[in-house]
């Protein structure tokens, strides 16, 4: 999720390297093809320093005739799920996060001079291609005059990028602003941050059917060249007019996921469907839909309000106000986001929820691995066969959210095994974390790994969401996403 992070001298220092690392980047990077190309390099600087924040798209774009429903395969990483990107002529195909805690998408540009600080994880294995914008026939430079420059420049103080590059925020609004879109810098809430340029290509999607092939000219998208701690590009999918779903048209239609189990991870023969458009909207009777809670500080994002936890045959645990309403700054409200891997609580809500599954749960403690991992809540729990299908040793938990709608956790949804058994016995930690923020932001957030065997489907005319429990690797055979 993309948030506005406190500047600190930490971050100052971080954005002066990215400065150096962007301008050396885009100079090498820009080849201008033809005398309408424009020249890459203007400097970038933290949205952490800006004090207001993006406003929600009050008029929706019109859907380009040419844009049917969409239907994308999602393939799953050990924290995500990943969109393929088609972008440019001729096409370079890029994954990326599917991440509907944010609205920017963007894609790491240039393979040798893309940097990422922090991602020793992934700088021995780049599993991931970086786009090339030199190679592509129909890139180019997104103006300043462009809506988007003013959207992803939401402020207009001395640090501004546009102010540094001699055209403040008020000419640009005014269309008086000649320079191409200065640099941005991208914060998102566990603290990534990514540096770039808008850039406008030709984007192909499928169709309601992999078999056909839609093209959208002058998508907008950041061409990103230095990034803190996010090594893997991101396809936004808020409702500002930046995210995917609002350039296609889609903000008065709605969309719909159904995430793989985690065991389907890095498996190539299995995806996750993803539909865009009406489609996802049709054949919704049976399916329960809680409002969406509309966010004063977050007004792009999806919240909703949970009024109550049950843990087993346990009465249900009363949530804290805060995550079904906001405050008069706009904190509060449980954000439902792809980008978040675990279901974030805050205290002390969080540990009473811990307290209830300790007095339900008889299996001994695996403190070792509590230490290792950082999850809070660990057992040891007997297993026949050495297989860590164990049943219902474990209580069940369900969420309860506004207008009655209630979702039963998949088993393999809140306990997990950490690894393979031995000696007829499994480890199984809590897979939920506490909020850190304090009273920062959304009060609670519902990860990824919560919604894995559910359909949810955001109906983004009515303003609600929809969620129903589903085995989704039979969902994806029968949309023909599997390969076996």
């Amino acid at each position: 999720m993309a948030i506005m992070l406190t500047t600190t001298t930490t971050t100052t220092t971080f954005f002066l390297f990215l400065l150096v690392n962007s301008l050396l980047f885009y100079q090498s990077l820009a080849r201008p093809r033809n005398p309408n190309s424009l020249i890459l390099g203007l400097a970038p600087a933290s949205r952490a320093s800006l004090p207001s924040l993006p406003k929600a798209s009050t008029s929706p774009r019109k859907k380009p005739a040419d844009v049917l429903d969409m239907m994308e395969p999602l393939r799953e990483v050990r924290d995500g799920y990943l969109i393929s990107l088609s972008i440019g002529t001729p096409p370079q195909v890029i994954q990326v996060y599917m991440d509907t805690g944010s609205d920017l998408t963007w894609v790491p540009c240039g393979n040798i001079s893309f940097d990422c600080i922090e991602c020793d994880d992934y700088r021995n294995n780049r599993m991931m291609a970086s786009f090339s914008p030199s190679h592509s026939s129909s890139s180019y430079r997104d103006s300043c005059t462009s809506s988007f420059c003013v959207d992803v420049h939401s402020s207009d103080n001395p640090l501004d990028p546009c102010t540094m590059a001699g055209c403040s925020l008020s000419n640009i609004v005014k269309a008086k602003c000649s320079w191409p879109c200065p640099s941005f810098a991208y914060t998102y809430g566990a603290g990534g941050v990514v540096t770039g340029t808008l850039t406008r290509d030709t984007l192909r999607v499928h169709g309601s059917n992999l078999g056909v092939t839609q093209e959208i000219p002058k998508f907008c998208f950041g061409c990103v060249g230095s990034t803190y701690r996010e090594p893997i590009g991101i396809a936004g999918f808020g409702r500002g007019a930046l995210s995917l779903p609002s350039q296609l048209g889609f903000l008065q239609k709605g969309f719909s996921h159904c995430f793989l189990p985690f065991r389907y991870a890095n498996n190539p023969n299995f995806s996750s469907p993803l539909v865009i458009g009406d489609t996802a909207l049709t054949s919704k009777e049976d399916m329960q839909f809680t409002p969406m809670l509309k966010s004063p500080m977050y007004p792009n994002y999806y919240y909703v309000g949970l009024e109550a936890i049950t843990v087993g045959n346990v009465s249900a645990i009363e949530v804290p106000s805060s995550l079904r309403e906001f405050d008069s700054l706009g904190n509060g409200g449980m954000l439902v986001d792809s980008g978040t891997t675990y279901t974030h609580l805050p205290e002390p809500f969080y540990s009473q929820v811990l307290s209830v599954l300790q007095s339900l749960i008889s299996y001994p403690r695996a403190t070792e691995m509590e230490m290792r991992t950082g999850f809070d809540l660990c057992y040891k729990l007997p297993c026949q066969n050495n297989s860590i299908l164990t049943g219902d040793l474990l209580p069940s938990i369900t969420f309860h959210f506004l207008n009655n709608v209630s979702l039963v956790l998949s088993r393999g949804n809140h306990f997990y095994a950490m690894s393979a058994p031995t000696n007829s016995t499994v480890v199984k930690c809590l897979l939920f974390q506490c909020m850190d923020d304090g009273d920062y932001g959304p009060a609670g957030v519902l990860g990824s790994f919560q919604q894995q065997d559910v359909e949810v489907v955001y109906d983004l005319e009515k303003e609600r969401i929809g969620f129903r429990p589903m085995d989704c690797a039979s969902a994806a055979s029968f949309q023909g996403l599997n390969k076996t």
